[in-house]
C-alpha cells in the first residue's frame, strides 16, 4: 500500500480488487491538505473480504483517543456491515494521503467524517447492485442489512463476502446516498472500543514491543544543554561493559549499542563525553522571566485590535491590572520514546509509535539518502503522545544508529532523557489591563504576551503564542492584544491544546478579576458578553445549571467557571474546590461540551475526563525549570502526575448538535486551570496568577 501507481480511479479500483480478492473501495481523506498533484489520487481503502470481514486501512494513528473505534463507526454506519466483522489496519506513508500524514489538532474525526461515510455508502450500493444482478431484480428491491443484502420481495439473503468479488467489478457510484440521522444504528451510540481487547490481552503492538531478528538496542548520550555538541569522548570503559557491541557518534550525541537495553544504559553511564555546551548554557528560568518582564514595557506585534483600548484606558477612572505566568511543561507520555529502524543499502524500514508518519518518513529519507519509495514506516499504537510524538527527532536518531552499525536497532529513551530533552510547552508571561463601564461591566481589555514561538512567526506574530486571547468571543468594546516573540534556546512545540493551554488560564482568570472589580457574578458577566456567541453561551448555561451555580457553599469552599472554544469545540467548566488549613482539594468538575456531531459519546466522555486530568496535573504540579541551560527535573519525583486520590468527580454533559464535528482530545485541557483558580478565589479571596499552584497561593 505504500507503492501505489498513479492510475485512474476506475483502473485502480479494478486492480486493487483483483489483488485483494474482494471489494476494495478507494476514497479521499484530508482533501484540504492534498496539493494539486495528489488531488486525483486515492489515499485510503476499504476492503470487504470474501470471509465477510471489513477492513479499514486508514492513515490516522491511535494514541488512546479512540480513533480506531470512531473512524470505524463512521465507515460501518453507511456500509451497513456487521460491527463484529470490522477490522482496522494502518497503511504505510504515501503522498496519496496529502502533503502531511499524521495526527494533530484533534483532527482525526472531523477531517474524516464525510469521507468515511461516503466510502461506506459507496461500498454498500455496489454490494446491493451485485446482489440485484445475481437475483435479476431492480436494486431498489434490495436493501443492505448487517453484512448481508436482503431481497425485500423474497427475504432471500446474500452475504457481503459472497458478493465482494462481483461488486469489485462495478463502477463506484458518484454520489452515494447517506443515511439520515434518524436511521443511525451506530453513530451517536456509546459502543465499546475496538482496541480494548488487544490492549488487555497484550496482543496490541506498541513501538516498545517491536522485535526483529538480529536486532540490537541503543541509547544516546546527549548534551545536557540544548544545542550543545560533542567535543570529544572516550568509549573504552563503555565498551568494557558486558553486552555492549559498539559506540558510535551521531549528529545528536554518542550512541551506545548493545544486545539489550540495560547493557546499553550501563554502557552510557560508563561513557566519558566532553561537550561544547554552547550559548544556551547561560539561560535560566529567572533570566527568562526578567526578559519577559522587560518586554512588558514595549509595544509588541498587534494580534487583535477593536475600538480604541489605549484611549479608553487613559480615560477610565479606575484600571484593573494583573500579570500572569506559566512555566515550560513536558509531555511525559507513559510509553517512553522509542523507535526501531532497519537500514539496508537499498531500503529503510521504521517501526514507531508516532503521531507524524510523514515527518518520520521525511527524516528517514534525509538520514539515509534513499529515495522516498525505498523508505517504509510502520505505524504502531502509542502509549500517549500529547503532541510529543509529532516530532521525529527520536526517529532520526534510530535511523542514524542503524545506518552506522549495519543492523536493525531499537532506540529507547529513558524517562530522564524524555523529561530533559523534550520539545516543551512554552513558558509564557502576559500583562493585562482592563476597565469597566459606569455600570460595572467590562469595557476594556488589553493583553501583552511574551513567550517563545513555534510553528512560524509572521509579521512578528506567533499564532500559537496568542491563541486563546486574540480570538476571545466576548463582546468587549475595546480590546488590544499584542505579542513579543522571545527566543530562549529551549526547544518548544505542540503540547495538548497548544497555546490555549496557557492563554485560557490567563484570559479566563483575568475576566474573573474584572467581574470581581465590578461586583458582578462571573457567570452573569460571561452571559452578558456572549450575545453573539450562541454555542459558547449554550455550554455556559448548561454547565451553570448542572453545577447548581449560585447555590451557597460551606466556608472554605468555592466554585469557579471558565469557557473556551478551541479545535472546533466549545466547553464550559465549573470546578468546586475547598481550601482547608492551606490544603487544596478539587472535589467536582462539571463540563458541558458542544462538539457538533457526536460519533461515540462514551469516547467523548473519556476524552473530556482525560483532558481535565491532564490539565489539572499541570496546574497543580507541572513545571520545567532551567538552570545553566539544563532542565532541573529528571523524573516523576520532580515532575509529578495527578494521583488517583486527587482526581475529582467529573460530570460531562453533551449539547445535542448537528453542527460539523469539532475535535475532542484537547477540548477540555485548557479550561480546568482557570476554573480551579477562580474557585480558589471564591473560597479564599486569593488570586492565583502563576502556575503551578503553590502553597503560598493558598495561605
Amino acid at each position: 500500500m505504500s507503492t501505489l501507481q498513479n492510475v485512474s480511479r476506475r483502473g485502480f479500483l479494478r486492480a486493487g480488487a483483483a489483488a485483494a480478492s474482494g471489494l476494495m473501495i478507494g476514497f479521499r481523506l484530508g482533501d484540504s491538505t492534498a496539493d494539486a498533484a495528489t488531488q486525483s489520487k486515492l489515499n485510503a481503502f476499504v476492503h470487504v473480504g470474501t470471509d465477510d470481514t471489513v477492513t479499514l486501512f486508514i492513515h490516522k494513528a491511535e494514541m488512546g483517543q479512540g480513533t480506531v473505534t470512531s473512524l470505524s463507526m463512521l465507515l460501518a454506519e453507511d456500509l451497513e456491515c456487521d460491527w463484529k466483522k470490522v477490522r482496522t489496519e494502518f497503511p504505510g506513508v504515501s503522498r496519496e494521503y496529502g502533503a502531511m500524514q499524521g495526527v494533530f489538532g484533534s483532527a482525526s474525526v472531523r477531517t474524516s467524517y464525510d469521507s468515511l461515510r461516503k466510502a461506506g455508502a459507496s461500498a454498500r450500493e455496489m454490494l446491493v447492485q451485485a446482489a440485484a444482478a445475481q437475483w435479476g431484480v431492480d436494486p431498489a428491491k434490495c436493501r443492505a442489512e448487517n453484512n448481508t443484502v436482503v431481497n425485500t420481495a423474497t427475504n432471500a439473503r446474500l452475504t457481503y463476502g459472497s458478493l465482494a468479488d462481483a461488486a469489485s467489478k462495478l463502477t463506484p457510484p458518484a454520489s452515494p446516498a447517506l443515511k439520515d440521522p434518524s436511521q443511525y444504528r451506530l453513530l451517536g451510540k456509546p459502543l465499546k472500543r475496538l482496541d480494548t481487547p488487544s490492549k488487555v490481552d497484550g496482543t496490541a503492538e506498541f513501538g516498545i514491543d517491536v522485535r526483529l531478528p538480529g536486532m540490537l538496542y541503543a541509547v544516546v548520550a546527549r548534551c545536557p544543554v540544548f544545542g550543545g555538541k560533542v567535543k570529544s569522548f572516550d568509549d573504552s570503559k563503555a565498551k568494557a561493559v558486558p553486552g555492549v557491541k559498539q559506540v558510535v557518534r551521531i549528529s545528536n550525541g554518542v550512541a551506545v549499542v548493545a544486545d539489550n537495553t540495560w547493557s546499553a544504559m550501563q554502557g552510557r553511564r560508563a561513557l566519558a563525553v566532553e561537550f561544547d555546551e554552547g550559548a544556551v548554557a547561560a539561560m535560566s528560568t529567572p533570566l527568562l522571566t526578567r526578559t519577559f518582564i522587560e518586554k512588558m514595557s514595549q509595544p509588541g506585534a498587534v494580534a487583535r485590535k477593536e475600538g480604541d483600548a489605549e484611549a479608553a484606558l487613559a480615560a477610565a477612572p479606575h484600571k484593573i491590572e494583573a500579570s500572569y505566568q506559566v512555566p515550560f511543561l513536558a509531555h511525559a507520555p507513559m510509553e517512553p520514546l522509542n523507535c526501531t529502524a532497519d537500514v539496508k543499502p537499498d531500503h529503510c524500514a521504521v517501526w514507531a509509535s508516532t503521531q507524524g508518519q510523514s515527518a518520520a518518513k521525511d527524516i528517514a529519507v534525509r538520514v539515509t539518502g534513499l529515495k522516498p519509495e525505498a523508505v517504509e514506516v510502520h505505524t504502531l499504537y502509542m502509549g500517549g503522545g500529547f503532541g510529543r510524538r509529532a516530532g521525529a527527532d527520536y526517529i532520526g536518531e534510530a535511523v542514524e544508529v542503524s545506518k552506522a552499525v549495519g543492523a536493525p536497532v531499537k532506540l529507547t529513551w529513558s524517562r530522564e532523557d524524555d523529561l530533559q530533552q523534550d520539545l516543551y510547552r512554552p513558558a509564557s508571561y502576559t500583562r493585562f489591563a482592563g476597565a469597566l463601564d459606569p455600570d460595572g461591566w467590562p469595557a476594556v481589555l488589553t493583553s501583552r504576551i511574551a513567550c517563545p514561538p513555534f510553528g512560524g512567526v509572521r509579521n512578528g506574530l506567533s499564532r500559537t503564542g496568542v491563541e486563546g486571547v486574540a480570538d476571545l468571543q466576548y463582546a468587549i468594546p475595546h480590546m488590544l492584544v499584542d505579542y513579543h516573540a522571545v527566543e530562549s534556546g529551549i526547544p518548544v512545540s505542540y503540547w495538548r491544546s497548544v497555546g490555549y493551554s496557557q492563554n485560557t488560564f490567563f484570559a479566563e482568570s483575568f475576566l474573573d478579576e474584572l467581574a470581581a472589580a465590578g461586583k458582578k457574578d462571573p457567570v452573569e458577566v460571561r452571559r452578558r458578553l456572549l450575545g453573539k456567541s450562541p454555542r459558547l453561551l449554550g455550554v455556559l448555561e448548561l454547565a451553570a445549571s448542572k453545577s447548581e451555580w449560585g447555590k451557597p457553599m460551606p466556608t472554605g469552599h468555592g466554585r469557579g467557571v471558565s469557557l473556551v472554544n478551541n479545535i472546533g469545540s466549545y466547553t464550559a467548566q465549573v470546578a468546586e474546590v475547598s481550601v482547608v488549613n492551606g490544603k487544596l482539594r478539587v472535589h467536582r468538575v462539571v463540563c458541558a461540551v458542544d462538539c457538533g456531531r457526536v460519533v461515540n459519546p462514551a469516547i467523548l466522555e473519556q476524552q473530556i475526563q482525560s483532558g481535565i486530568a491532564f490539565g489539572l496535573a499541570a496546574a497543580l504540579k507541572g513545571g520545567i525549570t532551567i538552570e545553566r541551560g539544563r532542565v532541573q527535573q529528571s523524573n516523576f519525583h520532580q515532575y509529578d502526575v495527578l494521583r488517583i486520590d486527587e482526581m475529582p468527580h467529573v460530570e460531562v454533559h453533551i449539547v445535542a448538535s448537528q453542527n460539523a464535528s469539532g475535535g475532542i482530545g484537547e477540548a477540555s485541557t485548557p479550561g480546568i486551570a482557570p476554573a480551579v483558580c477562580n474557585a480558589i478565589f471564591a473560597a479564599t479571596g486569593k488570586r492565583v496568577r502563576q502556575l503551578p499552584i503553590r502553597p503560598a497561593d493558598l495561605a
